[in-house]
């Protein structure tokens, strides 16, 4: 009988970072504050929110992670997935994106 094969061990996966690319006077912005909320309180997640209208190096790392995609705030980037959010949306989709489905 032939000796049963280990299963390999699964590689390690990237720990996500969830950005908020916001400007502090962004309507939309604000809107999506009770969502980010409720997402880190459910999903016990944590979401980096980087302010860009007032600061640059934020504005910097925005434009890279942006890259044309939208080119305004709010802006939602999932380092693990490499999806992203523009705009404000539904507490379902938001969820979605953060939790890579």
């Amino acid at each position: 009988m032939p000796a049963a094969k280990k299963a390999a061990p699964k590689a390690k996966q990237e720990e996500a970072i969830l950005y908020d690319f916001y400007g502090t006077e962004c309507p939309h912005c604000i809107e999506m504050n009770p969502l980010i909320a409720r997402l880190e309180k459910e999903e016990k997640v944590k979401v980096t929110k980087l302010e860009v209208w007032h600061n640059s190096q934020n504005q910097k790392l925005f434009e890279q992670l942006d890259n044309g995609k939208c080119g305004g705030v709010p802006f939602f980037y999932n380092t693990a997935t490499k999806k992203w959010l523009c705009g404000s949306c539904d507490y379902a989709t938001f969820k979605k994106w953060a939790v890579g489905k």
